[in-house]
């Protein structure tokens, strides 16, 4: 599949990704990727975000490819019983663990515990070994039981523009591949 062939949504995290974020850059250069855009970024409601994904992906017209980062994730996987008819897969990078009591700011255990059912379509997901929201350990888990394909980023921190993957050149590569495969 070529990117022109699919509508690429891009399903930001907690409080969005800023300009220098990977996601930003690759919704300007990709021509069919626009932003799932929520109500409230700073005091998400994992109802409300799950639903905006829900219409996103119901006012697409061609097969979607989800590119999820962060609190984006458990947004994607708790919206796949109302969307798997319509996606053709999913990049899933930086999940982090929203079952754990100690994450901050509390209200992010709304998202949490994660399905474990397997994913009815393929899927990557991108884990960095010193994540501050989530072991590369717990990462592994759920890729594991979701049926997705873990990519180990190393200590890459959250795969966010603060720890340093504004650009992120490895991770478009992983992209340009998985969205070949599908």
């Amino acid at each position: 599949m070529k990117a022109s062939d699919a509508d690429i949504l891009i399903i930001p995290g907690y409080t969005n990704s800023g300009p220098e974020h990977w996601q930003t850059r690759w919704q300007s250069r990709l021509s069919t990727a626009r932003r799932v855009e929520q109500a409230e970024w700073s005091k998400p409601v994992r109802e409300d975000w799950v639903a905006r994904l829900v219409e996103e992906v119901n006012a697409s017209s061609r097969p979607v490819v989800l590119v999820a980062h962060s609190l984006g994730v458990p947004t994607a996987i708790h919206a796949v019983p109302h969307i798997a008819g319509k996606v053709a897969g999913a990049f899933l990078v930086a999940p982090p663990d929203v079952a754990n009591p100690a994450i901050r700011p509390r209200h992010l255990m709304t998202f949490g515990p994660y399905p474990r059912e397997p994913l009815p379509f393929p899927s990557i997901t991108v884990a960095s070994r010193n994540d501050p929201f989530g072991t590369y350990e717990h990462a592994d888990d759920i890729a594991n039981a979701w049926g997705s394909l873990l990519v180990d980023a190393g200590e890459s921190g959250h795969i966010n523009a603060d720890s340093g993957h504004g650009p992120w050149p490895e991770g478009t590569m992983v992209f340009a591949q998985f969205l070949g495969r599908l």
